[in-house]
């Protein structure tokens, strides 16, 4: 076969239209084997002589797209000394477009001999690994823009591609739990009539099974494991995976985008699929773990995990850093992704040990042209020392608020708990982002997620019931500030289900009149349960995906939530770009006011009381300070909201007239549909709140 030099960047398989480019790192490597794959897995093996910067690299004018191709790298076996080299396997390539294949579990795919840890066991991995395939990276894009949705105007959908597509009875067969599937215009439809303005993809980077899982006839679902930063994962795709996969994601893209609505992917680059050092070697291991791992100083045979899995990336490699932030720009650049939410991102902080904000991957973020101008979301914590770190990130980021979750949990299941903490995540956690020069948007409000209970079962479960994962109840939180409304599951007690009925709509009420962002975990909208199991990673099962046969309650809660999603984007106020003033330096009124019951101000002494269960507060649309687009006056109605989550109904007396002559009653989460016929209430009069429960009254601005 005829090679060329080739060129040391960029890495990975650059098909040009002609031939390949082929590069890959290894500063530990003493050869570098290119192996290109038959059907058969017959192998053509071709050594990379030319090395530039630790760079192998060549080009094969004769490789098109479709070829499979591994890499096999010679050099020193020493875990003492942080060396795992390997050639008797067929490793991916780090910066491979798109992997074909799975791992089967086989012992060649790891190093070490099962019966003896400490000897080679030289078995070739061919057959049992997956393999990196060349992409054609020419794609018709038409007129796609980017929606560039600003993150005021934003409402998430946080989603798995197969949970959410796969039962969906108006999809083919043929698409259900794919990329294609996403894209159908059933499901868009469903999206765009919610009301949301981004969905949020859990992983979809190529991620690897775990070898624990298959034994027990499970399988990791969630796929928080990747081996391919850059392949979208195969296994998702309707048309195959030798390259099909990237053309069915972008077509996907497209036809979101096309619907007004954004691509965030939720990305792992914390750690990666090989694990400890009894996990496989799959890539990075074998190409070089010192520059890619972060190891123990005082014995590099083992890993230094601040991730939970196994490993970490060494986020002081610049190999490393390179490897993400080429990563991060090509899922911009070529995939059109709109954002990233950065799962553990405080181990991305760990330059060293401790989480800096200051490391050298957000001054590279900081910087960078491409991802610097798309949506960076952090989940603030990881589980090494001093991990959690809500409230820390640097200004261009914005995180998942997990104080937000605990205190809006804690507040309607009747936790005592201060009216203060309730004030401030309803009002965008200034608490946490203010000092920083932040903005309420800083904030990505939630209720619930992909890890933990679905909110139907927020309010149907006391205890998880994790048993049909096989860990005897271990594995996920048992703390979940969650409350069963009287019953643990399952129940036909009317008043039992008219209670939790109530409940998911004030937590969905509360999270949607709340300032930040609000990210609406896929089926809650529909009261989604998981059966009390609240750590579904590895149930790819209808425990876990997204039942559509919807029954009247759920039909009810559906058109519930899509009336909350519209009031929102009607109204500025609920909305706002920047943290209220509570003065009157743009009102007599000021921006905000807060009430207790019976319609009196709030005191100090209010804010203090653990048992508080009751608050009303006022925003004022006339007191926006911040400008349209254009720089003029933003002016909108304003709005009583009444809270209580006391066991008993209340009456709630309104402020006097200069806050308005005449309220009327637009959301009481008391009725199945959320309104009580539109009634109005006049100043000073009061309002009856059912036990647990919102009434949302507004008023005309008077310059209507």
């Amino acid at each position: 076969m005829q090679k060329w030099p080739g060129r040391a960047y960029p890495l990975g398989a650059t098909y040009d239209g002609s031939g390949t480019n082929f590069a890959v790192f290894s500063e530990v490597a003493d050869k570098v084997e290119l192996c290109l794959l038959d059907d058969d897995y017959t192998e053509t093996r071709i050594e990379l002589t030319e090395v530039d910067g630790f760079v192998w690299h060549c080009y094969l004018p004769s490789v098109q797209p479709g070829q499979r191709y591994g890499y096999r790298v010679h050099g020193p076996y020493a875990p003492a000394e942080g060396h795992r080299c390997d050639a008797s396997k067929l490793l991916l390539d780090p910066y491979a477009r798109a992997i074909e294949g799975q791992v089967d579990g086989d012992e060649s795919l790891f190093s070490y001999s099962f019966d003896d840890p400490g000897k080679l066991n030289g078995a070739d991995n061919v057959s049992h690994t997956m393999h990196s395939v060349v992409t054609n990276p020419f794609f018709d894009w038409g007129n796609d823009r980017p929606p560039h949705r600003p993150y005021h105007e934003t409402v998430i959908y946080e989603a798995h591609v197969k949970g959410l597509t796969k039962t969906h009875p108006e999809l083919p067969d043929e698409i259900r739990g794919t990329y294609a599937g996403i894209g159908h215009p059933a499901i868009i439809e469903h999206l765009v009539q919610l009301g949301v303005t981004a969905i949020e993809l859990m992983p979809v980077h190529q991620f690897a099974q775990d070898g624990h899982l298959q034994q027990k006839g499970l399988t990791n679902y969630w796929g928080y494991n990747t081996i391919g930063f850059f392949a979208p994962h195969n296994a998702y795709s309707s048309t195959g995976d030798r390259g099909q996969q990237v053309t069915e994601f972008k077509t996907m893209v497209r036809a979101l985008h096309a619907a007004g609505i954004e691509v965030i992917l939720d990305v792992v680059y914390n750690h990666t699929a090989e694990g400890n050092e009894l996990g496989p070697t799959l890539s990075f291991k074998g190409i070089d773990n010192a520059a890619y791992y972060r190891l123990v100083d005082s014995d590099k045979s083992h890993y230094y995990d601040t991730t939970g899995t196994g490993n970490s990336l060494l986020m002081r490699s610049p190999h490393v850093l390179q490897l993400i932030m080429d990563s991060l720009r090509y899922w911009v650049s070529e995939m059109h992704v709109d954002g990233f939410r950065f799962d553990l991102a405080a181990t991305l902080a760990r330059q060293f040990h401790e989480v800096d904000r200051l490391s050298a991957f957000f001054d590279l973020v900081q910087q960078d042209p491409v991802v610097s101008q798309v949506k960076l979301i952090a989940e603030p914590w990881d589980v090494g020392d001093g991990g959690y770190q809500v409230g820390n990130f640097p200004p261009l980021w914005t995180e998942w608020n997990g104080k937000y979750r605990d205190t809006v949990r804690d507040f309607w299941r009747g936790e005592p708990s201060t009216l203060a903490e309730f004030g401030s995540r309803l009002t965008g956690s200034s608490d946490l982002y203010k000092d920083d020069g932040r903005r309420p948007i800083a904030s990505i409000n939630f209720v619930t997620a992909h890890d933990g209970f679905t909110m139907r079962d927020l309010v149907s479960y006391n205890e998880k019931h994790n048993e049909a994962n096989g860990e005897d109840g271990n594995d996920g939180e048992s703390h979940n500030r969650s409350w069963n409304c009287g019953v643990e599951g399952e129940t036909d007690d009317p008043e039992v289900l008219a209670l939790r009925a109530r409940q998911q709509r004030n937590l969905l009420t509360t999270l949607l009149v709340s300032q930040g962002v609000p990210m609406i975990a896929h089926g809650d909208e529909i009261g989604r349960t998981q059966q009390g199991n609240n750590n579904v990673y590895c149930q790819d099962s209808e425990l876990a995906w997204v039942n559509w046969e919807l029954d009247q309650s759920q039909q009810d809660l559906l058109e519930f939530t899509r009336r909350l999603v519209e009031l929102r984007r009607k109204h500025p106020v609920l909305r706002r770009r920047r943290f209220f003033r509570g003065d009157t330096r743009n009102s007599e009124l000021g921006d905000l006011a807060w009430f207790t019951p019976d319609g009196k101000e709030m005191e100090p002494v209010n804010w203090e009381q653990d048992h508080g269960r009751a608050v009303a507060v006022f925003l004022n649309g006339e007191a926006i300070s911040e400008p349209d687009p254009r720089g003029g006056p933003v002016v909108d109605d304003s709005f009583m909201v009444l809270f209580n989550s006391f066991h008993e109904p209340l009456d709630f007396v309104l402020p006097p007239e200069p806050y308005g002559e005449t309220w009327r009653v637009v959301v009481d989460t008391s009725t199945a549909d959320g309104t009580d016929g539109e009634v109005d209430h006049a100043a000073g009069s009061t309002v009856k709140v059912e036990s647990r429960g919102i009434v949302v009254l507004t008023r005309p601005h008077a310059r209507r």
